[in-house]
């Protein structure tokens, strides 16, 4: 979504082209993020105040991903959140109970406001047994005064503090991919994901076995492009080279 369709809340160029070429054409599509922070209906609203029109249905979050996870691993589970409306509602609709008495799992998502009991609460938990689960490895996040603390930094204090690392469902993590293919009924085979980082975009991609797009209006440029040991198979200055 961020640096692919939108930068700063403002439409890429092409980018409403795009979504209304592929729903002219009945292209099947989801808009990934790995911001856990808010629900679909929220960020299919954010979208809209852009001007692109994103349904919510065809939205899917490291929130989701996790939700979708867990009751896979264990439906009607219960769970101690760190997170915003994004995880939570995303777990409730999933069955799970939200609990600080022995929960199955401590889930670790995106919030601004982190709090020094709740993370205390959270490392006892995971001692006493609960599994580490976290939406999403991103250390920072942007702002208009600089770099925040986000999740990635969080779930380093809890393993410093517990020794266990957390079970990341989000980017790069093919399984993000995997559960967005099952949600719209896709194959890899002919599937392609259009990102802007190669960290956790492309490689997740192309661990999924997805068709791999780079665009240029976000992350990554030429030179880092270069960091890498492994390329994109296409790379666009942005997704109105996908236009027909």
């Amino acid at each position: 979504m961020d640096g692919v369709l939108v930068h700063e809340n403002r439409a890429i160029p092409g980018a409403a082209e795009l979504l209304a070429h592929w729903r002219d054409t009945e292209q099947p599509f989801l808009v990934l993020t790995n911001n856990s922070t808010f629900t679909a209906r929220d960020l299919s609203a954010r979208l809209a105040a852009s001007g692109l029109d994103v349904p919510e249905d065809k939205i899917w979050t490291s929130a989701l991903a996790t939700a979708a996870f867990l009751k896979q691993q264990k439906p009607g589970g219960t769970a101690f959140v760190l997170g915003e409306a994004g995880i939570l509602t995303a777990l409730h609709d999933a069955g799970f109970v939200m609990t600080e008495t022995q929960p199955d799992f401590v889930v670790v998502g995106e919030t601004r406001n982190y709090s020094f009991d709740a993370i205390t609460k959270a490392i006892r938990l995971i001692n006493g047994g609960a599994r580490f689960i976290s939406t999403n490895p991103d250390a920072t996040g942007p702002s208009p005064e600089g770099v925040l603390p986000a999740t990635g930094a969080i779930n380093a204090l809890i393993t410093t503090a517990t020794g266990k690392l957390p079970y990341i469902v989000g980017k790069p993590n093919p399984m993000m991919f995997r559960s967005a293919l099952n949600k719209i009924g896709a194959h890899s085979h002919n599937t392609a994901m259009i990102g802007d980082r190669m960290d956790t975009d492309i490689v997740a991609g192309m661990e999924a076995g997805l068709h791999t797009v780079l665009v240029l209006t976000g992350i990554s440029d030429e030179a880092e492009i270069e960091r890498y040991p492994f390329r994109p198979e296409e790379i666009l200055a942005s997704v109105a080279g996908l236009l027909p």
